[in-house]
């Protein structure tokens, strides 16, 4: 039996409490209020909702760029670049990139991965030797869904998904689907396709919204990317209100996949609580995907962040919880549990 002491951020309203974490053959066992003399404090690690990495291959080209010029299919820089990539140093670049996910407080991501079959493969090959668990999307035709756990549509404007869709369905596994991006015209034709995931939603109008929530859709919503790339701001208290909303880091050609990053520009520019940001970065990935983390409770897998809470940076803090989504950085980690 491990024991990991601390503040923890207990449950699904993330309730700080001192005491520990029991944890027992890779799941937890019970979380306990005791005394304790450990500064640390004990979060879920992160699920980051929505990421390309193979994008890897070419960090910051895309900046500067326009949406269709840095990542529309199929002629854009990225698609580019990555079907002139090298296997071997693609695999190699995801692989890093996963490290440095791993090392701020990243468990689990759910990944769109370009180039089919091979494409998903080449994934699997990079995160084989990093604790970090990839839920991928594949794309392609059909037949992706023979190695991939779901598949990731890049818009309703670029193609027909019709068949992908009902591949998806047959096998049950999860389809999901960018929509809203650019403007709003390819949102209800992709919610036709009943998604079980939709990817950015930032020109989403209220029609947009009532049907998200009749429909019980979720969101991965991926502000900094959409800064960079000067699509606009999604309407994320207005998603929240609707339905389940994840956060995600999105290409890693623009951003690094930091969640302290995303979670620190989420709660400061929008209209959001630190505790629903805890939730969009942890439970609300895993829920979508049926991950088994992103709380700390008992029976869940155990995979957890340690920050030390006596860290230059965080020592003093007043509240634990905003201490985390505002303040912490990846210095601040002490040790990542998986």
């Amino acid at each position: 039996m491990k024991l990991i002491e601390g503040t923890v951020l207990r449950g699904e309203s993330f309730d700080p409490i001192r005491g520990r974490v029991a944890v027992k053959g890779g799941r937890i066992e019970a979380v306990e209020e005791a005394e304790t003399d450990s500064t640390d404090i004990v979060a879920p690690a992160f699920v980051n909702a929505h990421t390309h990495l193979g994008d890897s291959v070419a960090k910051e080209a895309g900046v500067g760029l326009s949406l269709d010029e840095a990542v529309a299919p199929p002629d854009s820089l990225k698609h580019r670049r990555l079907s002139t990539a090298d296997r071997s140093d693609l695999v190699t670049a995801i692989r890093r990139t996963l490290r440095f996910m791993r090392k701020t407080g990243t468990a689990s991501c759910l990944d769109f991965r370009e180039s089919g079959v091979e494409g998903v493969r080449a994934l699997r090959d990079a995160a084989r030797p990093v604790d970090v668990e990839p839920f991928v999307f594949g794309s392609g035709d059909r037949s992706v869904l023979d190695v991939a756990d779901g598949y990731g549509a890049s818009g309703a404007n670029d193609d027909d998904f019709t068949e992908q869709r009902a591949a998806a369905e047959e096998r049950g596994v999860p389809f999901a689907i960018h929509a809203g991006e650019p403007d709003p015209t390819d949102v209800h034709p992709a919610l036709d396709l009943a998604p079980d995931l939709l990817v950015h939603m930032i020109h989403a109008g209220p029609d947009h919204l009532d049907r998200v929530a009749d429909e019980a859709v979720p969101v991965a919503v991926c502000p900094r990317a959409n800064t960079v790339l000067g699509v606009g701001r999604p309407p994320i208290r207005d998603l929240l209100d609707h339905t389940t909303v994840a956060l995600g880091t999105d290409n890693v050609m623009l951003n690094p996949p930091s969640m302290f990053r995303e979670m620190a520009y989420t709660a400061k520019r929008f209209d959001v609580t630190a505790r629903e940001v805890l939730g969009m970065a942890t439970r609300a990935g895993a829920e979508i995907v049926g991950l088994d983390c992103g709380l700390i409770e008992p029976g869940r897998r155990a995979a957890l962040l340690v920050l030390d809470g006596d860290s230059d940076n965080l020592a003093g803090t007043a509240d634990p919880v905003r201490a985390v989504v505002r303040r912490a950085t990846a210095l601040d980690v002490d040790r990542v549990i998986t």
